[in-house]
């Protein structure tokens, strides 16, 4: 069974009272003679109360009508003032506060004008007394009105934020699988590719020149181990439990010489500016697209040389690599390493081109700068 709500049984409460005190007045009326208003007045306000909920404005208009006309011409004195005040109350807290303003002065302007020429039902210093409680009812409405507003609007604000919260981590998870995806395919692509070159290489060079074929394995054994220890290293980052433990890049400018010789080409390197004092999310960013680069003329390219620059200036770090080779458009290829060498800059705030030379071969060229650390 439904249990009644606050509102009801304050109205139920309120009904009560009045009409019981409309029995008390009747049963010591002393000298003074009832009509049929002292009935019909409060039936009519005791309903208009019922539906104050529902329709505040028509249940504030009968109320007050019936309490303006039941006062100055009734023959008893019933508490039939309660309900003004509640549907006055109810109105203001229903957000119908002109309304319950001008009702309630229209109400104490008929009683008052009712106590001049009528009979006196209340003295001077009662009538301030009620003009005070009738101000107090609309103030109250209102008051409750605003402080329910401003709960709800602090629900819905906490309810925002906690969604805001959600798509947040939902956008930095979706940045760190990225991230992730960027980190195997530099490392794996590159060094596997590595391999296969050497190993087609050494089958090359087995029964010819075997002293080639012992170099390459030699590179192979030890492209292999780096391989390995970068996987473990990019992977841990996911079994992490100290979020503060240092992570250094595997790679760096400072150990371009290392990267350069692990790529199998013959590599015409020039630097410039200072290359040991760069942040470590562009020092990473920078070397796993020279690495990518390279990796794609090793594949691509059909030639076994390199041009690499790097330079250190107006707060950028430069990057451009070419090659002479015929394989310009690198077709074959996934496009990831493109799409990730180009996501890296981007996520700087740099940029990166890449394509066809106009003499022949194939160009990378990034800007990442120095300051678009986020």
């Amino acid at each position: 069974m439904r249990r009644p709500s606050t509102s009801t049984i304050v109205s139920l409460v309120a009904i009560a009272a009045v009409l019981a005190g409309v029995l008390i007045t009747y049963a010591f009326r002393g000298a003074r003679q009832p009509n049929g208003l002292d009935v019909v007045l409060p039936i009519i306000a005791c309903a208009g109360l019922l539906a104050r909920r529902a329709y505040p404005v028509a249940a504030l208009i009968v109320v007050a009508v019936s309490v303006a006309i039941y006062y100055p011409w009734a023959g008893l004195d019933g508490p039939l003032l309660v309900l003004a005040f509640l549907v006055l109350y109810t109105a203001a807290d229903r957000g119908r506060l002109i309304a319950a303003i001008t009702v309630g002065a229209v109400l104490l302007l008929g009683m008052g004008i009712g106590e001049l020429d009528g009979p006196r039902h209340v003295d001077d210093s009662m009538f301030v007394a009620i003009a005070g409680w009738v101000v107090a009812a609309i103030a109250f409405g209102g008051v409750t009105r605003n402080r329910r507003a401003y709960l709800e609007e602090a629900e819905r604000r906490a309810i925002d934020a906690e969604h805001s919260k959600e798509e947040e981590a939902m956008r930095r998870e979706s940045e760190e699988r990225l991230r992730i995806a960027r980190e195997l395919h530099d490392v794996l692509g590159h060094n596997i590719s590595m391999i296969n070159v050497q190993a087609a290489a050494a089958l090359h060079g087995l029964k010819k020149r075997p002293e080639d074929a012992e170099t390459a394995l030699r590179t192979i054994k030890d492209t292999s181990k780096e391989t390995l220890r970068e996987l473990r290293t990019t992977l841990g980052v996911l079994r992490q439990v100290d979020e503060h433990a240092p992570t250094a890049p595997a790679d760096s400018l400072t150990r371009l010489d290392t990267l350069v010789a692990a790529s199998g080409l013959e590599v015409r390197t020039e630097l410039s500016g200072p290359l040991d004092a760069v942040p470590t999310e562009v020092d990473l960013a920078a070397t796993r697209i020279i690495r990518e680069a390279l990796t794609n003329v090793s594949r691509h390219s059909g030639t076994t040389q390199a041009t690499l620059t790097v330079s250190n200036t107006s707060g950028n770090i430069m990057i451009r690599v070419e090659d002479e080779g015929p394989g310009a458009s690198y077709e074959g290829g996934s496009g990831f390493g493109l799409q990730g060498m180009s996501e890296r800059a981007s996520a700087l705030g740099g940029t990166l081109e890449a394509g066809p030379r106009p003499e022949g071969g194939f160009r990378v060229v990034a800007r990442l700068p120095l300051n678009g650390v986020r």
